[in-house]
């Protein structure tokens, strides 16, 4: 079974209802981002920046994936699927997609603010725990904290989501502007004789010297495209 390996950013959940960061009126207007996604805000004001993500979590309350999801989930009839995702929310997950690696953080998760990303420290919420409060604890007696990769934290997955490029046999990237690193750079780990697609309404500027498929619609209908394109 041939391996298809997918990178996703924000433009994916866009039909969903979950609001990009980046596009005017995105969430970085109205949250400056070093208040909310850098471990300086947090140490500044961690009240804040745990209610914004409870504000996150009660909006997964609200949206389901869309048919982007969806076709991405039944392409695993067809081929051995990795979705490597810059998104922090569990839509992948509730369309059906059984390998996912979130490279910035899952938002349905909280962990300790001493030990981030130390596995005993991290949790699932249950919708009715999205509520998080100062005062409550991580196992190791500190503060929780979302289990969110912030700007100028490492990247944990990112050796992990390299290894899994490098041996894709199609590599397909759907709605990222291709501007946030490490992610960005996956493209470069991509063998030179495997067909790359890139599924997003906007023009995004690729790499030189790469041959790029561009399907230039949004998720639901790029996937519905590209499914007809692998399946001929």
């Amino acid at each position: 079974m041939k391996k298809l390996v997918v990178l996703t950013g924000a433009g994916m959940s866009a039909e969903s209802g979950i609001s990009t960061f980046r596009d005017s009126g995105g969430l970085w207007d109205r949250y400056p981002v070093e208040k909310v996604a850098t471990p300086e805000g947090y140490a500044e004001n961690p009240a804040l920046v745990i209610n914004f993500y409870n504000e996150r979590r009660k909006q997964l309350l609200e949206v389901s994936p869309n048919l982007g999801h969806v076709r991405l989930a039944e392409l695993e009839q067809f081929f051995d699927v990795t979705v490597i995702t810059q998104n922090v929310d569990n839509l992948h997950e509730r369309a059906g997609s059984s390998h996912v690696i979130h490279l910035h953080g899952e938002l349905t998760k909280v962990t300790s603010s001493r030990n981030p990303n130390a596995p005993e420290c991290i949790r699932e919420l249950a919708p009715d725990e999205y509520e998080v409060k100062m005062g409550d604890l991580s196992s190791d007696g500190t503060q929780l904290r979302p289990f969110i990769v912030w700007f100028g934290e490492p990247v944990p997955m990112i050796e992990t989501a390299i290894e899994y490029v490098e041996q894709a046999d199609i590599f397909v990237i759907i709605g990222t502007s291709l501007n946030v690193y490490p992610a960005a750079g996956l493209l470069n780990y991509v063998r030179s004789n495997v067909p790359v697609f890139l599924i997003d309404p906007k023009p995004v500027a690729v790499p030189s010297g790469r041959t790029v498929k561009v399907i230039q619609k949004g998720a639901s209908e790029g996937m519905d495209e590209l499914e007809k394109m692998l399946l001929l």
